[in-house]
């Protein structure tokens, strides 16, 4: 790779001779200005306002103008005189953790490759002080007729140097952020968080300019002469989001669908259902469909059951007159071991029905009780 700067870099006493060479290249098309009327080429030629004549590049030079107009010459060997110590030097002032860089201060990427075979020893050092007090070092440095900040790191075995804005280069967010007061719940929160979760991470090296792919099959196409327009796609409705909480699980079902993965019911896995439940009650619009309880069905089909229990109380009221009148003819022991067995079973008979019994004081109120339970009723017709 072509170098572009070449100088040194000043590590205490320790210089290091270093080529600067672009770490980052630009894959953009570049298309030219034309005259659509025949397709000539449209260029700009530089012309010197006082006298009209184009002006070729080999005497064009730099120049300050001032507020009243004036232009000062300014030469390149007047920059080169300047007393600064980052005219060919990175001067490396400080060493700091990598995440007190904001990266909004992030601008051209560098390699620094070792010039000369006297520099691999100290830039071998340096690499290796770097790697292993997990830091970056700060400098400065000058290039293209200014003196900028730099961010020194190492990437694989290769120094790089990231050029850094000024402190003062970098704007205020005022009146960027919403200036309303908005409320985010804890469901809202655990939705985003499944999103984010089932979207997961990305392989940097695999993502890919398609808009660019498209631009060259495009004017492959026109160069060949058989270029057809491809249909464009409809564009997303838009419009205010209504039920975030909505919007949100359908983002989770359909992050889970394009990498076809099952379950797509989003509320479940995040709290999703009761804040869809909380946003159906503030007014959100969201859907809530209600869950079935278990023992709602076999309440209903139990209640036809009273009907039948009648006929057999009936029944079994004059079994029970029956075992009665027995007991009363045996002995007193006997009887009494009889008419017991006639009350659990009154009892039982009781139970299925509409009346319940839970137990007889006695022989004789159990024998007049199945002699009043034989006594038929008369019942009204369904």
């Amino acid at each position: 790779m072509r170098s572009i700067w070449n100088g040194a870099i000043s590590f205490g006493l320790v210089s290091i001779p270093i080529k600067l060479v672009n770490a980052t290249e630009s894959h953009s098309i570049s298309f030219r200005q034309i005259h659509l009327a025949d397709g000539g080429r449209i260029r700009y030629r530089k012309v010197c306002e006082l006298d009209g004549e184009e002006v070729p590049g080999a005497e064009i030079g730099k120049g300050y103008e001032e507020a009243d107009g004036s232009v000062i010459p300014i030469t390149d060997e007047d920059l080169a005189q300047l007393p600064l110590a980052t005219a060919k030097t990175i001067e490396i002032m400080s060493f700091v953790p990598a995440e007190e860089i904001d990266p909004l201060q992030m601008d051209a990427a560098y390699y620094l490759a070792a010039n000369g075979a006297t520099a691999a020893k100290p830039y071998t050092l340096l690499r290796e002080a770097l790697k292993r007090s997990r830091k970056v070092a700060i400098a400065k440095y000058a290039l293209r007729g200014r003196e900028r900040l730099g961010m020194l790191r190492v990437v694989d075995d290769v120094i790089a140097m990231h050029g850094l804005l000024w402190p003062d280069e970098i704007r205020v967010p005022e009146g960027v952020a919403p200036d309303v007061d908005v409320t985010v719940r804890d469901a809202e929160l655990d939705l985003a968080d499944a999103l984010m979760a089932t979207l997961g991470e990305v392989e940097m090296a695999s993502l890919h300019d398609d808009y660019r792919d498209a631009v060259e099959a495009m004017i492959a196409a026109k160069a060949g002469g058989a270029f057809e327009p491809a249909e464009v796609p409809g564009k997303p409705a838009g419009g205010q989001v209504i039920d975030l909480m909505a919007a949100l699980e359908k983002s989770v079902r359909a992050a889970k669908a394009s990498r076809g993965e099952a379950g797509g019911g989003a509320g479940g896995e995040a709290g999703g259902g009761a804040g869809a439940a909380e946003d159906s009650a503030a007014g959100g619009g969201a859907e809530v469909t209600p869950m079935r309880r278990a023992g709602a069905g076999r309440k209903a089909s139990a209640a036809p059951k009273s009907v039948g229990g009648k006929k057999s109380t009936a029944a079994s009221a004059k079994k029970t007159a029956a075992a009665a009148k027995t007991a009363s003819a045996a002995s007193k022991k006997k009887a009494t071991t009889a008419k017991s067995g006639a009350a659990g079973r009154s009892g039982a008979a009781a139970k299925s029905g509409t009346t319940k019994s839970t137990s007889a004081a006695s022989a004789k109120k159990a024998a007049a009780g199945a002699k009043k339970a034989a006594t038929p009723r008369k019942r009204s017709s369904a």
